[in-house]
C-alpha cells in the first residue's frame, strides 16, 4: 500500500507539468504558432536574393496575394530575403512589385516545411513606394543647389543594377570556382551629372562560406551601359 506521504508529491508534480505544458500545446494537438515563431532569430538567407529557390517563393507570396485579394501585382524582384527556423523555414521577402505601372515594396512572410511539401503565405503587407533618386535629389539641377555626391537609397533599383554589375564584373576578374553572391549593399553614394550617374558603394558579398566586402565605384553613362573603374576589399 503506498502511503499519502508519497503520493502527495506525486500528485503536486502532475499538476506542475500539467500547468507548465498545456500552454505549449495548440488545440491541434502541435505546438502554438507563437512559440514556433521564437525558436530563432532572424538572419540573411543562405540562398542568394537573386537564386532561383527566393524569386519562386516571392512569387509564390505575389500569386496568393493576389488571389486572396483579387489583385493584379506583377512580380518584378527580390529586393531582400531573410529567414528564421521555426517549425521548417519562415522566409521574410521584400519584394519589388508593379502595380498599374507603379513599382512599390512589398513584405511577405513565407512558411515552408519541405519535408511536408508545405508552403504558405503568413504576410503580406505595404512597404510603400520604390525609393528612387533623381537629379534634383542629388542636387544637380539648377535650383541653387551645389552638385556632388549625395547618399541615395541602397534599394534604389538603378543602385542595385550597378551592385549587380560591380558582381559580375569582380567574378569576372577572380580565379575563384566559387562564385560571389550580393548579400547587401551597405550603403551608397550617388552623382547625378545630366543623364549619366556614378555610385560609390559598399558591398557585402559571399563566396562559398566566406563573407567579404568591397568598396566600388561604378558609372553609368547616357546609354545606361554600367562600368566598374573602381574596386577595393574593404575590411
Amino acid at each position: 500500500m503506498i502511503s499519502p506521504s508519497f503520493i502527495s508529491p506525486l500528485l503536486t508534480l502532475a499538476v506542475v507539468l500539467t500547468v507548465t505544458i498545456t500552454p505549449l500545446i495548440s488545440a491541434s494537438g502541435g505546438f502554438c504558432q507563437e512559440k514556433m515563431a521564437t525558436l530563432g532569430g532572424v538572419h540573411d538567407s543562405q540562398s542568394s536574393q537573386n537564386s532561383v529557390e527566393i524569386d519562386s517563393l516571392a512569387r509564390f507570396a505575389v500569386d496568393e496575394h493576389n488571389k486572396k485579394e483579387n489583385a493584379i501585382l506583377e512580380f518584378a524582384r527580390v529586393v531582400k530575403a531573410k529567414e528564421q527556423v521555426v517549425a521548417g523555414t519562415m522566409h521574410h521577402l521584400t519584394i519589388e512589385a508593379i502595380e498599374a505601372g507603379k513599382k512599390k515594396l512589398y513584405e511577405a512572410k513565407v512558411w515552408v516545411k519541405p519535408w511536408l511539401n508545405f508552403k504558405e503565405l503568413h504576410e503580406f503587407k505595404d512597404a510603400g513606394d520604390v525609393p528612387v533618386f533623381t537629379s534634383s535629389d542629388l542636387g544637380v539641377k539648377r535650383d541653387g543647389h551645389a552638385p556632388g555626391w549625395r547618399a541615395v537609397p541602397v534599394h534604389d533599383p538603378s543602385v542595385q543594377d550597378a551592385a549587380i554589375h560591380a558582381l559580375k564584373s569582380i567574378q569576372q576578374r577572380s580565379n575563384s570556382l566559387f562564385p560571389y553572391e550580393l548579400q547587401e549593399v551597405v550603403h551608397a553614394n550617388a552623382e547625378v551629372v545630366d543623364d549619366s550617374a556614378k555610385f560609390d558603394m559598399l558591398l557585402k558579398v559571399k563566396r562559398g562560406s566566406t563573407e567579404e566586402k568591397f568598396k566600388v565605384l561604378v558609372h553609368k553613362n547616357n546609354e545606361g551601359s554600367y562600368h566598374l573603374n573602381q574596386m577595393e576589399p574593404h575590411a
